[in-house]
């Protein structure tokens, strides 16, 4: 399959110039009708003709075998969550924090890794903030501040920029320290290669419904076999132990401790759909194609109002306007669907693979006339 079949399969695109990818991307329709069809199975057929929770159950652990290839795991370090923020919560409520350890996060995160930490401030754990420069962070300042830290999260790649931030490295100076480290990955699946195990972070969360082209609903959090045992997580239910009458009860090995009971399959089996179909395509052929639209967007920008790398380092690309909110606004109505965001106070493209060089110059001659 080409980017441009896979774009013809997504009824969302045929009409606009949609480069929001980094927000929603969405689903192709074979995708939505894998869901679909779980559903109907799960609710017309396997009462009778099966079991609806032999059924869900199996199309769980299909889910985590597909993400667990996908990302360079193994399928009992993947747990099956609705989110990246649901994923970075779970690991944050499952460390026994004492007052005045130390969480450390860089300035651009997320607010899915801002407010888990802001919630444990007010039990005593001090949030300590590492200042970065244009979306890149130094690793002798990072080192500094984890020197006494319980835990370091950060981005694998910026919503703010589009930079690729060092995971290994950031990982092994972490661990060095003797902190837990927590990545926040949701930009890089669907347009950029994920190995984890090369990153060798401690958890990774992330999510299908952004580059992926899956459903909301369709998370996934990666913990490491030798860190799970030592994770405790505060929501219990039978999903997540081995034994569910059991008095007292043993957590489930691996990262199925961290799911917790009855969910909706659907967005997951959607999430197996996409990714087969992210694999069919190949993500190399993705992330090089995304790159030439990307730098096609950014070498027309002017110095002055680009805030991403001359050189995209991902499909984000982030613009200044004098008003950002209002710019989008306006570029809707036009059919070219964008994003403002907070900080910096700008406007972000979203280019994917399935985007073309028309969609990139109709997103430029709408914003021609903020310069």
């Amino acid at each position: 399959m080409t980017p441009a079949e896979l774009r013809a399969d997504i009824p969302a695109l045929q009409e606009s110039a949609y480069l929001n990818f980094g927000a929603h991307g969405p689903s192709p329709k074979y995708v939505v009708d894998a869901a679909d069809e779980f559903v109907r199975e799960h609710e017309y057929d396997a009462p009778v003709a099966d079991d609806p929770y032999d059924t869900a159950f199996r199309a769980f652990d299909r889910t985590r075998e597909t993400v667990a290839s996908f990302v360079g795991a193994e399928p009992d370090e993947i747990a099956l969550t609705e989110s990246t923020t649901a994923g970075l919560n779970a690991v944050a409520n499952a460390i026994d924090w004492q007052p005045g350890d130390v969480v450390v996060r860089t300035d651009l995160e997320h607010p899915a890794g801002t407010l888990p930490w802001q919630r444990l401030e007010r039990e005593g754990v001090r949030v300590r903030v590492v200042e970065t420069n244009d979306g890149r962070i130094d690793l002798d300042r990072f080192a500094e501040a984890v020197a006494d830290a319980r835990l370091a999260c950060f981005s694998a790649v910026t919503w703010t920029h589009g930079t690729r931030l060092p995971v290994a490295e950031l990982v092994d100076i972490a661990h060095e320290a003797g902190a837990f480290t927590l990545v926040d990955a949701v930009q890089v699946p669907g347009q950029l290669p994920m190995d984890v195990a090369k990153w060798g972070a401690d958890a990774v969360a992330a999510a299908g419904h952004k580059w992926l082209l899956g459903l909301w609903g369709g998370g996934f959090l990666y913990v490491d076999r030798d860190v799970a045992d030592g994770l405790e997580p505060r929501t219990v239910g039978y999903r997540s132990v081995e034994t569910p009458t059991a008095d007292p009860y043993e957590f489930a090995a691996g990262a199925r401790r961290f799911e917790v009971g009855s969910a909706n399959p659907a967005p997951h089996v959607a999430l197996r759909e996409a990714i087969d179909v992210i694999d069919e395509v190949g993500i190399d052929r993705i992330e090089a194609r995304a790159r030439r639209l990307a730098e096609r967007l950014a070498d027309s920008v002017p110095d002055d109002r680009l805030r991403s790398p001359s050189a995209p380092e991902s499909g984000l690309v982030t613009i200044d306007t004098d008003d950002p909110a209002a710019t989008v606004e306006r570029l809707a109505a036009d059919g070219i669907v964008v994003r403002a965001l907070p900080e910096p106070n700008a406007v972000r493209a979203s280019v994917h693979a399935v985007n073309t060089a028309t969609d990139i110059d109709r997103l430029l001659e709408g914003l021609e006339r903020e310069w």
